[in-house]
């Protein structure tokens, strides 16, 4: 299956380049939830957030920070949102890794979230469950 974000790293298909370098590149999504929203994409092709090894992981998240910055100031933004999509249940429709940067205007931003409520007990079941999770695989973190 073709990747877009593949053949933008490539010169195959063409982008708004805000930044580059030789582990990512940056540049607007073509459609912007509010102008200047941007993509920061790993060069390399990772499927999701999960896949992305961690000193390539600590490189993008440095340069989303500083390309944050820029997007913010350049457009005059209330705040941004940093976020990303990873499998089609959480809105992933491109599966290369990337951070979306989105300005946020207090006149835009009317989120309302839907919060849960834990049943007796429930919160401790969760917890429990996520914990034996991370024993099991603690070993091949590398924090």
């Amino acid at each position: 299956m073709e990747c877009i974000f593949c053949n933008i790293v490539e010169g195959k298909s063409e982008a708004e380049v805000i930044f580059e370098d030789d582990n990512l590149i940056a540049f607007l999504d073509i459609q912007p939830i509010n102008y200047g929203h941007t993509l920061v994409v790993t060069k390399k092709h990772y499927d999701n957030f999960l896949t992305v090894p961690s000193e390539e992981l600590t490189h993008i998240i440095n340069a989303t920070q500083f390309i944050a910055g820029a997007v913010k100031r350049s457009v005059n933004a209330d705040g941004f949102n940093v976020i990303t999509n990873n499998g089609n249940s959480a809105g992933q429709t491109v599966y290369h890794f990337h951070f979306h940067i989105i300005p946020r205007f207090n006149a835009d931003f009317n989120f309302k979230p839907r919060f849960k409520n834990y049943a007796t007990g429930g919160m401790k079941e969760y917890a429990d469950s996520i914990r034996s999770i991370v024993s099991k695989y603690k070993d091949i973190y590398n924090g």
